[in-house]
């Protein structure tokens, strides 16, 4: 059955609108980012500050920085401050299905 025949018989009849599209290329391609897997990685264990990101990650805090900062932007990451420090945590619920998702599939194929 080919791609066009399937979306014919398919359930779903409307496109995604074009900037549905570019948002979600865009997510996938934030997180197509080896360092930025490892944060998300991190992170899905609970909050952790730059500097715990950085001895986790065995990346400098400057670059940390640089990329949660670019993940804070597409809603991949959210940051709560207490006192001077700011605890970095997954956005919501859907960053970190997204992660395990990718991982079973990754893993699966290694099995």
């Amino acid at each position: 059955m080919s791609y066009c025949s399937y979306m014919q018989t398919s359930p779903r009849t409307q496109t995604l609108a074009e900037t549905t599209v570019h948002a979600l290329a865009e997510t996938f391609r934030l997180l197509g980012d080896p360092t930025r897997v490892r944060i998300v990685d991190a992170l899905a264990g609970g909050a952790l500050c730059v500097h715990e990101i950085s001895e986790c990650i065995g990346i400098s805090e400057s670059a940390v920085s640089h990329q949660l900062r670019l993940m804070r932007t597409m809603r991949i990451v959210k940051g709560r401050r207490e006192g001077r420090c700011v605890y970095y945590t997954l956005d919501d619920q859907h960053v970190l299905d997204l992660f395990q998702q990718g991982l079973r599939h990754v893993t699966e194929g290694n099995a």
